[in-house]
């Protein structure tokens, strides 16, 4: 089922001409929104990746759990409220086009929490369940 038009700002919270919070350069409306909202899937590994940081930062943990294998996902999931995510680097991807059913993504996000600044590094694994991109695990790197 595919959501309502203008639905990922209703989800998210935030407004869709506001820059995503992936910092691929586009607006969230047009970037990381929609896949949130359940509008359309992700291509490839690399935009799940970003559309699954984008909702850590936004607190989306609906959105994480639906993208994540059912094998590896847990039942529940809580975000640190006081943890803000600040931006994304993608260092390497393995695979992981919309022709590929697995891929890698290797990253480091960013984020600020109790005052102090600090980064997560991990390479992550994704395949394809029923031609969707979801998220199988991560190895996170010192």
């Amino acid at each position: 089922m595919r959501a309502a038009a203008g639905a990922a700002s209703k989800i998210s919270g935030m407004d869709e001409s506001q820059p995503c919070p992936c910092k691929r350069g586009e607006p969230f409306g047009a970037c990381c929104g929609p896949a949130l909202a359940g509008e359309r899937s992700a291509p490839t590994a690399e935009a799940l990746m970003r559309s699954r940081y984008t909702a850590f930062a936004v607190g989306d943990t609906d959105y994480l759990l639906r993208s994540w294998h059912p094998r590896t996902r847990p039942e529940t999931l809580d975000l640190d409220p006081d943890q803000r995510w600040l931006f994304l680097e993608i260092l390497r991807t393995e695979r992981g086009g919309p022709f590929d059913d697995t891929g890698i993504v290797e990253f480091i996000a960013h984020y600020k929490a109790d005052g102090a600044r600090g980064s997560l590094h991990e390479v992550s694994r994704f395949t394809r369940i029923e031609g969707a991109w979801v998220y199988l695990d991560g190895i996170i790197e010192p």
